[in-house]
């Protein structure tokens, strides 16, 4: 038997979930629900990204397997002994499943959720989000949406924005384009749509609707609590510089120390693990709730034109009638 096959979550038989997006649609709360269950290991951080920032496509079977075994799971999921299902939840998948060939190459059983929102209320949520993050430097949500044209011209993008695609807020809202060119890259069977209306009204009932697609037992969770609702900052440049650093500052740190912080991986030194318990009390201090997002009706009425067809869309892939969400 090969090597790899002994490795934990790396053989063909391993079963794997990955919660695709689309974002602010409840998929934070759904991948705490899996990462409790006694079954599941879960990826630490609940994103990696990894498929989407390393392509893989065309790697020989034996060097995919090597990389993600020393690129992958060691560094998102140092636990994994004995676990009968593994799990990550990066929302970005949805809008590049070209990128998840490897998945479906190493893990043919691998199956995928996907849930869907009214885009009048999930954009607003995610540019909140993002905001929040330090990706988004326009508080005002109009201000940002308006800015979609000049960002995909690759200008006005924030120094502390990770990922520019991400600030694309009309691209975001197409669920029913994007759930298209998912199913063409995967196949249905091996996909669950969630809608966020059906998990807020009974997260319970979607929660063992996702347990019996992924052939896990009943865990008698009861406690469905809130994750990932939307926070603000007091003052945002300070979120923002203990969200995302400037690397000048990095100087500070030595070899083992700037592992910590670009791989996370390893134990911090004395000086990093200081740094990030002034850095934990400074944002916490600093955050506030959310408040509504608030958007024009100019916008919103911009929004419900742009989305109006792919809405349809949506609505025949899932066979079921969405025109509410962007009928006026």
């Amino acid at each position: 038997m090969e090597q790899w096959a002994l490795t934990p979550g790396l053989a063909e038989t391993s079963r794997w979930a990955f919660i695709v997006g689309a974002p602010r649609c409840g998929t934070t709360a759904m991948s705490e629900y899996l990462r409790e269950h006694p079954d599941v290991c879960f990826s630490t951080p609940k994103e990696p990204h990894y498929f989407l920032a390393n392509d893989l496509r065309g790697q020989e079977a034996g060097q995919l397997r090597e990389i993600v075994r020393n690129k992958y799971l060691e560094r998102f999921f140092p636990e994994r002994h004995g676990s009968q299902l593994f799990a990550e939840g990066s929302v970005s998948y949805l809008y590049a499943p070209e990128q998840l060939e490897p998945i479906l190459k190493l893990w043919p059983r691998a199956k995928f959720l996907i849930a869907v929102r009214n885009p009048l209320e999930m954009v607003p949520s995610l540019h909140q989000r993002l905001f929040y993050n330090g990706d988004e430097t326009h508080r005002q949500f109009d201000r940002a949406w308006n800015l979609v044209p000049e960002r995909r011209a690759g200008r006005s993008i924030p120094r502390s924005c990770l990922e520019p695609r991400f600030l694309d807020y009309w691209e975001a809202g197409q669920l029913g384009k994007h759930l298209e060119h998912f199913f063409s890259r995967v196949d249905r069977e091996r996909c669950l749509v969630t809608v966020f209306d059906d998990f807020k009204a009974d997260p319970g009932r979607e929660y063992r609707r996702v347990l019996d697609f992924l052939d896990l037992p009943d865990d008698g969770r009861t406690d469905f609590e809130r994750h990932a609702e939307s926070k603000d900052s007091r003052v945002a440049w300070i979120h923002r510089l203990m969200k995302r650093p400037p690397r000048a500052a990095l100087w500070l740190f030595d070899r083992e120390d700037l592992e910590v912080i670009e791989a996370g991986t390893g134990e911090p030194g004395p000086l990093l693990e200081k740094v990030m318990e002034i850095r934990t009390r400074i944002i916490h201090w600093n955050r506030i709730p959310a408040s509504r997002p608030q958007v024009s009706e100019r916008v919103r009425g911009e929004m419900r034109s742009m989305y109006r067809e792919d809405n349809a869309l949506l609505s025949r892939l899932l066979g079921r009638d969405l025109s509410h969400w962007v009928d006026a």
